[in-house]
This record gives C-alpha cells, sequence and structure tokens, in this order.
C-alpha cells in the first residue's frame, strides 16, 4: 500500500503523448481505485516538468513519430521513471509509449532513435501498417482474461531475454511475431488503445494490485456483456 494511503497515478507527458484517448487508462484506474475505497490522485506531468519518482502506478500513451522522439529524450535525461520503478512503481506503456521503453525505436525516416532502456526490447518501422481491433491471449502467469483493444501502429518489436510476451495474438498484428505486448517486474508494454484500462478491468486491477496487494472484486457484469460482444464481433467463427 502506498506509505502515505494515497495511491498517485501519474500520467507521463499528455502534451506529446494523448493522441488516441489513453488519458482514459488514468481515469479507469483512478475510479476503480475509488470505487473500493482506495483515495487515489492523478498527477499530470507535462513534457516541462520533471517525473516524479514518488508515484505508484505510471501511464504513458501513444503519439505521433517528432513527440515521441521528444518524450524520450526527455526522459532519458530526467531518470525519474527509472528511479520510481527501481523502487517498485508499477507502470503501463501504450504503442509510441511501449517502443520508448526498450533500447530503440524507428523515427520519422524509419532512423534508429534512441530509447530509455526500461524494457529489454527493440522497435523498427515496418513495411505496412497495422490497424483495426485485436485480441490476444494473455501468458498465464498473469491470470487474466483475453484481452481486447485496437492496434494502430507501423512499428515492429522484438523482446530480448529479459522480458515475457504479455500475450499471444489470435486477431490483429501486436509485436509481428505472433505475440503481442511484454512485460518485466511491474512493467507492461502493450499496442492495445480503446483505452486498454476502459476495454479489459482485469489488467487494471492487476496494476492496482501490484502497489496495493489483494482487491475485492468489483461488479463487472457490464464490462464483461460489453466485452463478449466485441469477441463475437472479431474473433473469426
Amino acid at each position: 500500500m502506498p506509505s502515505d494511503s494515497v495511491l498517485r497515478i501519474v500520467w507521463i507527458y499528455p502534451d506529446l503523448l494523448s493522441t488516441y484517448g489513453d488519458q482514459g487508462n488514468a481515469l479507469v484506474l483512478e475510479q476503480r481505485a475509488r470505487r473500493r475505497g482506495i483515495e487515489a490522485e492523478i498527477v499530470h506531468v507535462r513534457s516541462a516538468d520533471p517525473v516524479p519518482d514518488s508515484g505508484d502506478v505510471y501511464l504513458i500513451g501513444g503519439g505521433e513519430d517528432r513527440p515521441q522522439i521528444l518524450a524520450a529524450q526527455r526522459l532519458r535525461k530526467d531518470g525519474g521513471l527509472h528511479r520510481a520503478i527501481a523502487r517498485g512503481a508499477a507502470m503501463l506503456a501504450v504503442c509510441a509509449g511501449y517502443q520508448i521503453m526498450g533500447s530503440t525505436f524507428g523515427g520519422e525516416e524509419g532512423q534508429p532513435v534512441d530509447g530509455i532502456g526500461l524494457l529489454d526490447i527493440a522497435s523498427f518501422r515496418g513495411q505496412s501498417r497495422a490497424v483495426g481491433e485485436l485480441v490476444a491471449e494473455v501468458d498465464s502467469a498473469l491470470g487474466l482474461p483475453m484481452l481486447t483493444g485496437f492496434e494502430n501502429h507501423m512499428g515492429v518489436t522484438s523482446l530480448g531475454p529479459g522480458v515475457r510476451p504479455l500475450s499471444r495474438t489470435v486477431v490483429g498484428t501486436g509485436n509481428g511475431d505472433g505475440f503481442e505486448g511484454c512485460y518485466a517486474g511491474h512493467v507492461i508494454g502493450t499496442y492495445l488503445h480503446g483505452p486498454a484500462l476502459a476495454r479489459n478491468p482485469a489488467l487494471a486491477d492487476l496494476l492496482l494490485s501490484w502497489r496495493v496487494g489483494d482487491l475485492p472484486p468489483l461488479d463487472d457484469t457490464r464490462y464483461e456483456q460489453l466485452r463478449q460482444e466485441r469477441f463475437s464481433a472479431v474473433l473469426p467463427r
């Protein structure tokens, strides 16, 4: 549990990386915490501000090439995110934010750009854009149901030995190798938009549990109805 009993959800660089509504992930975490009686607050960290290392769950979203490059440069110089993860914070990085977490990613012309090295991955620009619904079966070690979301990227991401695939793709492209996303410790990277945590509340609860421990269940009947409708619409028959 956070030492001062306030769960701090840190939304990194909303002025650079918030193209596809990924800020909704912060709202979902805040509301699911509060529904359980856990006091929570969202801390917005703009690109001109230092990243605090005292947060509990860190989020970063998707964006275009130039903002992605600028975000990577500032995060490398800042160091606050690395310190936060080292002290046990959890993190969800989406799309461009996911690529930034690795050693390199593809720039505006496909040239390699340095990431921040928080995850053992490398990304580059693929030959075609992956756009559409994505469904994936989660690594059994995480104990989560199937994930759903949408993807819109040209990235191809290779995983090193320091990470595990988050899930295996059933529909969609994901990393480009049959898997979608990755995780290491309490850090998750994914190409899922939607926002991801709105469409996958169990994933939101996993991030929360990494900071506050076991969580009482919530009534997610409506969520599950919507998820099943989505699966029925996109899964092969």
